[in-house]
């Protein structure tokens, strides 16, 4: 990011906070050699970690246990031309603990769509990166004056 291209960056706290915020964000990992990206519903954890709820036997689960993966998060206003996006990126792993899975059962993400048999990941936030564009500036800070329509001959 340029220092006048409408863009802020976010600092680490101010990324977690915002994620605290939304309810769906996008799980990007590798699918048989090829980026993939899913959206899925989240929440975070007392350590700020990513939490998912998946079927345990979802072609999800089998990709990303272990796998560097990464999941954004974002809110935008179309009509303000602003918004903001987190990436989070980290090992993603499957709770195994029995302690732990009750503990999520109670505190964790709600699945949208249940399944017999649910997994819950957890991604642990090694790398967060955020950006807010402010709205209503171009690039360089330049105000943004809507668009010209053009006069008929």
């Amino acid at each position: 990011m340029y220092a006048n291209d409408g863009f802020r960056e976010l600092d680490r706290q101010e990324c977690m906070r915002r994620l605290a915020k939304v309810p769906v964000g996008r799980i990007v990992y590798t699918r048989q050699a090829l980026p993939a990206v899913l959206p899925v519903n989240f929440c975070l954890d007392h350590d700020g970690a990513v939490l998912l709820r998946t079927a345990a036997f979802s072609a999800l689960v089998s990709a990303i246990d272990g796998a560097v993966v990464a999941f954004e998060a974002d809110e935008v206003d179309a009509a303000a031309h602003s918004g903001w996006s987190v990436v989070v990126t980290g090992a993603a792993t499957l709770v195994s603990d029995s302690a732990e899975h009750a503990r999520l059962l109670r505190t964790g993400p709600r699945s949208w769509a249940p399944a017999p048999h649910e997994v819950f990941v957890r991604i642990d936030p090694e790398l967060v990166t955020g950006r807010e564009l402010v709205g209503g500036r171009t690039l360089y800070g330049v105000q943004f004056a809507g668009r010209h329509r053009r006069e008929s001959p």
